[in-house]
This record gives structure tokens, C-alpha cells and sequence, in this order.
């Protein structure tokens, strides 16, 4: 499944390889941008070959229009529990703002609901901000479900590493 046709005149979907580690970059940078979070953002080309290409930690598929590289998504398996088994988390989903409503954001979900089906995985999870309501209502126009009784936490920087510290006393 390396170039996948979609029903859209002149839009593909493909996976990403090394030779993508400043596309995908330059997506990260613009979805940092949209989110208002861009002094946060540490990649590098030279992380991204290192994490996405060599340790396999997560996968990307870039969807273009008539050979322009439009959005990208990242991924990667998490598993369940409860399911005992694997499933595809979808990290980040960007599509370029002026190519936004003509239908790449839903091929690229349904892409990765293809490969989660074809790996037998039995969900596909992802978040989204709060603030964020144009994604929020497309997210529910797909059928997916709002989990509002979720609250995600998160250890990082000091709090990850005074975290790690209780094993060691």
C-alpha cells in the first residue's frame, strides 16, 4: 500500500520515507502555527529520520494533490487492555488551510481507518484541543466519538524527570 487512490480526482495518499524529513517538518512547524504552539516545537529533520525512519517509534502518510504534498498524518500502534490488542493512535492530522474542505482531512482518516482494519486493530484514537470546534464538528460529522469523560495528564520536562526519581530512592 505504498500510493493509495482516492475517490478525489488528483488526490493520493502515500507513506512518507526518509527523503520526507522536511516536508514532514514543515508540517509539524504549521500545525504548531494553527495551534499556537510553535515555541514548543524541539524536531528536527535529523530527529525525525532518526525516530520515524530508523527506530519505526511512528509512521507518516502525506496526501497530495496532483503531485503537491496538501496534509500529512502521523501515527503509531498504543495498545488496549481491555481489547487485548493493538491500535492506531493518530498523533497529528494536518491539511494546508487553503486546501481545507475539499475532503483530504476524510480521505486521510479513512486511510488510517483502512490500515487500522488491515491490522486488525479494533479502534482508532486521536485527540483534539478544546478549543478547536471546526475539528471537533468534523471529527463528529465522521461518526467518532467525543470521550468527555477523559481527562488526559501529562509528565514532562522536571515533573517527567523528578517523576522518574521514586524508583531510584
Amino acid at each position: 500500500m505504498n500510493r493509495i487512490k482516492t475517490p478525489i480526482e488528483g488526490f493520493i495518499i502515500r507513506y512518507a520515507d526518509e527523503k520526507d524529513a522536511k516536508l514532514i517538518l514543515s508540517f509539524i512547524t504549521s500545525l504548531a502555527i494553527y495551534e499556537h504552539m510553535e515555541d514548543q516545537v524541539t524536531a528536527t529533520e535529523e530527529k525525525l529520520i532518526q525516530s520515524l525512519f530508523k527506530e519505526k517509534r511512528a509512521e507518516v502518510i502525506i496526501g497530495e494533490e496532483h503531485g503537491v504534498p496538501v496534509c500529512f498524518a502521523l501515527f503509531y500502534h498504543n495498545y488496549s487492555t481491555f481489547l487485548g490488542k493493538a491500535n492506531l493512535f493518530l498523533e497529528d492530522l494536518y491539511v494546508n488551510e487553503n486546501k481545507r474542505g475539499l475532503g483530504y482531512g476524510k480521505m486521510m482518516l479513512s486511510c488510517l481507518a483502512s490500515i487500522a482494519i488491515e491490522r486488525n486493530c479494533s479502534r482508532l484514537d486521536w485527540w483534539c484541543l478544546d478549543w478547536n470546534q471546526p475539528s471537533i464538528d468534523f471529527y463528529k460529522s465522521l461518526g467518532a466519538n467525543h470521550l468527555k469523560e477523559w481527562n488526559i495528564f501529562r509528565a514532562q520536562h522536571e515533573s517527567l524527570k523528578s517523576l522518574s526519581l521514586y524508583i531510584k530512592k
